[in-house]
């Protein structure tokens, strides 16, 4: 299925959603998925997610589908942000806010914690580590919340906020993938 993928579980569970096929545009795969929402399991339901970077809303649908309570969508591509939007309207769901705009610029913005931030830049900006002190500086993420950020796999995360822990920590094919939590 190229340009779609299928919500793994919850209420959307099998659903398909599309995207565009757009330069550094890489969905999140299937087994990193599946694992990062097994990680999620007991924090999921109820929660407000903020989902950065979004491209083809993978990790934003996936988190609502299994009972986030909100989940703000950030993405710059205006071809993106327009199949999220058509994506979201199509799983009839108002528990999905799309935002057009680059992410940098958002997270200077008025903050509002949220209990988890998927992060999953496009591999080439190398910008993860920027995007994680602007969340701890401007205190996007909650207290004890959780931040899965997405690398390539050849690629540590060497400057983390002082008070965020690495909990978990994968590889699959060239993906790294970690779970932090914020401290109190």
């Amino acid at each position: 299925m190229q340009n779609k993928l299928k919500i793994i579980g919850g209420e959307w569970r099998s659903r398909v959603i599309s995207f565009d096929d757009l330069p550094d545009l890489r969905p999140t795969p299937q087994r990193v998925r599946e694992t990062l929402f097994n990680w999620l399991q007991p924090y999921i339901l109820g929660s407000h997610c903020l989902d950065l970077f979004s491209g083809s809303g993978a990790l934003g649908f996936e988190a609502a589908s299994r009972g986030a309570n909100q989940v703000t969508q950030v993405e710059n591509h205006p071809k993106a942000v327009a199949k999220l939007k058509a994506n979201a309207e199509m799983l009839h769901t108002t528990r999905l806010t799309v935002v057009q705009m680059d992410v940098l610029n958002y997270l200077t913005g008025a903050a509002h914690p949220h209990d988890i931030i998927f992060l999953d830049p496009p591999f080439a900006s190398n910008c993860a580590e920027t995007v994680c002190r602007l969340l701890e500086e401007h205190d996007w993420l909650k207290p004890e919340g959780l931040c899965y950020i997405e690398t390539p796999a050849t690629r540590q995360l060497a400057e983390l906020p002082n008070n965020w822990n690495i909990l978990k920590h994968k590889t699959a094919g060239d993906v790294g993938y970690f779970l932090c939590q914020r401290a109190l």
